[in-house]
């Protein structure tokens, strides 16, 4: 395939991804490699994805970090077509599961059957659900029972499924993106707390633009549509993740990520008084290592704080719970992540 045989070529040129860089200058080689092949895969998902820049590069900055990735809004803004340009777009096998409310956990990690063996007798055969595989839409998640919305939370967080006291582990990389209807809508459930806090990111799929509308139309209207061919195999978004696992962060920035997470819990005035709840430990590992890819996505090597801030609300809008007065006062949990910034900010001027 095509991502084969350009992986083949860069390594054949000593162009692959390490972590014993001699210089500077390779570590300088290795982020732009980095950034060519992260366009690429923009490249080609923009090939069917009409706009939506920023939800497209937080999904790719989730997918090589190896995050989970809930995409939130109201049906038709092609959140279920983004998930499918992805799979192709990625040498992974791919796997859909459309959530209803009478969906149960067995159809989605598998069951315990009884068969007949070449013998004659009777055993237990393990049957695999379609949540084995590399890349998982879950789509219309919400719309199942928070039971069965639970079949995901190992496999979401560890990579493996437990059925029958026997362990089976996925092969890797594995992601689930999940689709999901805003929550006033008829026929939701909301999802576990556990849950929501296994996705890296939370995105708002906005309303295209009236700009945006025509050129859906001129691509989707008309017999011949665009294809699109893989370009990044499973062994490459593993490479380039671990790669961006070493891209260095000041002590500084780790530290205001730390404060904010921190200050989730009422230590900061707008979470004191608006939140029930504040973000887990997952919230800070997930600011750190998605600023470091957006830090490289942008042709920095270094994280910064504007990286933090950049990915504060995708990471802590689904990790935080507002309470009774937020609900009163028509707060929302984006308002009040720009407010805990403002605070942080104004703490570390001080």
């Amino acid at each position: 395939m095509e991502c084969s045989r350009r992986e083949n070529a860069r390594r054949g040129n000593g162009q692959s991804y390490g972590f014993r860089m001699a210089d500077s200058s390779e570590l300088q080689a290795q982020a732009q490699h980095f950034r060519e092949d992260f366009q690429r895969l923009r490249e080609a998902v923009g090939q069917i994805i009409v706009g939506q820049q920023r939800v497209v590069e937080s999904v790719l900055t989730a997918i090589v970090a190896g995050g989970n990735v809930l995409l939130e809004g109201v049906p038709g803004l092609g959140k279920t077509e983004l998930v499918k340009t992805l799979a192709r777009a990625l040498d992974l096998e791919f796997r859909r599961i459309q959530f209803t409310p009478d969906l149960m956990p067995a159809d989605i990690v598998g069951t315990n059957v009884m068969s007949t063996g070449p013998d004659g007798r009777y055993a237990f055969e393990f049957r695999r659900g379609p949540i084995f595989t590399q890349l998982l839409l879950a789509d219309e998640i919400n719309r199942a029972t928070p039971k069965t919305q639970s079949a995901l939370l190992e496999t979401m967080q560890e990579g493996s499924v437990t059925a029958g006291g026997t362990t089976h582990m996925l092969v890797q990389p594995f992601f689930v993106l999940a689709t999901q209807n805003p929550l006033e809508m008829e026929g939701t459930y909301p999802l576990p707390e556990a849950q929501l806090d296994r996705f890296l990111f939370k995105l708002h799929v906005p309303f295209p633009t009236p700009a945006e509308l025509h050129e859906i139309v001129t691509r989707t209207v008309q017999p011949d549509k665009a294809e699109v061919n893989a370009v990044l195999s499973g062994q490459d978004i593993l490479d380039i993740g671990r790669f961006a696992l070493g891209c260095p962060i000041a002590h500084h920035v780790v530290d205001y990520a730390v404060r904010l997470v921190s200050g989730s819990h009422g230590s900061l005035a707008p979470a004191k008084q608006y939140l029930r709840g504040g973000a887990s430990p997952r919230a800070v590992q997930a600011l750190i290592l998605g600023s470091k890819l957006r830090a490289l996505v942008h042709g920095r090597q270094n994280a910064a704080i504007d990286d933090i801030k950049a990915l504060a609300k995708p990471v802590l809008r689904h990790r935080i719970l507002l309470n009774f007065d937020a609900e009163a006062d028509g707060v929302r949990t984006d308002t009040v992540v720009e407010q805990m910034l403002v605070e942080v900010d104004r703490a570390t001027k001080a």
